[in-house]
């Protein structure tokens, strides 16, 4: 099962549902840290570097004896990566998005691609279990090729949580597609709902099954409640106004081992996740 925990706007407690969600998984998960621009779930999870690899784009490159900038590949390009200024084509490389599709327009083959580096994928042992993050170079602005390559390094078999970056950007569509199931994680105040209909919006466009985590319970108001309520959406867990669980967040702690008394919460969300499985599957067993 493919999870992917998402929400509207930054410091909703996100990273703290996936750390501690994958802490009570154990070795039956593991978690990815899609969160490339801004990765932290290592800072709650201690843990040693087993592989590390280099992620690349495809960015074209125009031969200029070749080039008469005839403007086709100008013309084929919706993100203006490529100008004809003159008689030849300039690429712009932070707009590019590796389509390849100039390369395949050009007649007089005067473009090609080469490999750009944008970032690398750290694979760490925490435990019973791995941790995959991606760290997006500094100036790099395409984020989500960099997500694709850390979602590629899901292990069958076992189930994978996906620690998303904030708001609805393509990074993050390019998180929760695919995936099984998706938790948005939101707090009870006006701008938290703002940017949970946002989240929602998208994962019903993108079909996924999903229900709501209300942090910091006890704030704000019961807006949140009466709109997952009229929208049928399933509240899955409250974690409560607690200035514990700050505390021990700022001192990079899980919560579960900070605070014991809070993790019966992240299993009985682990075991209501499962349960969804079994249900979708048709009762298939774990």
């Amino acid at each position: 099962m493919i999870i992917a925990v998402a929400s509207g706007k930054g410091g909703t407690g996100k990273t703290t549902v996936s750390v501690n969600l994958a802490k009570v998984f154990g070795a039956w998960g593991q978690l990815l840290d899609c969160d490339v621009e801004e990765p932290n779930a290592h800072l709650f999870l201690p843990s040693e570097v087993l592989r590390e690899g280099i992620v690349t784009i495809p960015i074209p490159k125009v031969d200029l004896l070749r080039c008469n900038g005839c403007g086709d590949c100008s013309d084929f390009c919706q993100f203006n990566a490529i100008a004809v200024v003159g008689k030849s084509a300039l690429v712009f490389p932070e707009l590019c998005h590796a389509c390849g599709g100039c390369e395949l327009v050009c007649t007089r083959r005067a473009i090609r691609s080469e490999d750009s580096r944008i970032g690398m994928v750290e694979t760490r042992q925490i435990g019973d279990f791995l941790l995959v993050q991606g760290i997006l170079d500094v100036g790099i602005s395409s984020a989500s090729p960099l997500v694709d390559a850390v979602k590629q390094r899901i292990q069958p078999g076992q189930h994978a949580i996906l620690d998303a970056p904030p708001g609805t950007s393509c990074p993050a569509v390019a998180t929760l597609r695919n995936a099984d199931f998706t938790i948005l994680v939101t707090e009870p105040t006006p701008f938290g709902l703002h940017d949970l209909k946002l989240t929602v919006a998208v994962v019903r466009k993108l079909g996924i099954a999903f229900g709501v985590v209300i942090n910091r319970h006890g704030i704000g108001d019961d807006r949140v409640h009466r709109y997952c309520a009229q929208e049928n959406i399933p509240l899955l867990l409250e974690i409560p106004d607690d200035r514990r669980i700050a505390e021990a967040y700022s001192q990079g702690k899980l919560l579960i081992e900070s605070l014991p008394e809070y993790r019966d919460l992240f299993e009985r969300l682990r075991d209501t996740l499962l349960t969804l499985q079994c249900s979708a599957d048709g009762g298939a067993t774990q």
